[in-house]
């Protein structure tokens, strides 16, 4: 297991990624997050996407699917992949990992999915 930092610090060395944040939804709370010029303020962007990963539980709840059935929420810009992606051994505590992808020097999205399976069990909360 690695502390949250030290898997922020791995997730930036993926290819193309700008930003990471760990994120609590059920309490909108940030545990953690890193940047490398993205711009961005993290905090207030991963807090925002609280509101988005609940929202999409909710709707699919309506529609009969199983709230783990999702993988991650792709939100497409046009020079960034935002990338919401709850961690299925932590999704009972509300934990999902936020992801700014440069769309220029990103890895196709499978790639990039495989990678954070990869680093996922190592996160320690």
């Amino acid at each position: 297991m690695v502390t949250v930092e030290a898997f922020l610090d791995r997730a930036l060395e993926i290819t193309g990624v700008t930003g990471v944040a760990v994120v609590d939804f059920q309490q909108r709370r940030v545990l953690g997050s890193a940047d490398r010029d993205s711009g961005l303020d993290m905090d207030k962007v991963a807090y925002g996407d609280s509101d988005v990963m609940r929202a999409k539980l909710y709707t699919l709840e309506l529609l009969g699917y199983r709230p783990d059935s999702v993988e991650d929420i792709l939100i497409t810009l046009e020079r960034e992949v935002h990338i919401i992606r709850p961690l299925l051994r932590l999704r009972e505590g509300g934990i999902f990992v936020y992801l700014v992808v440069d769309r220029e020097q990103a890895l196709p999205l499978e790639e990039l999915r495989s990678r954070m399976r990869e680093l996922e069990p190592l996160l320690e909360l």
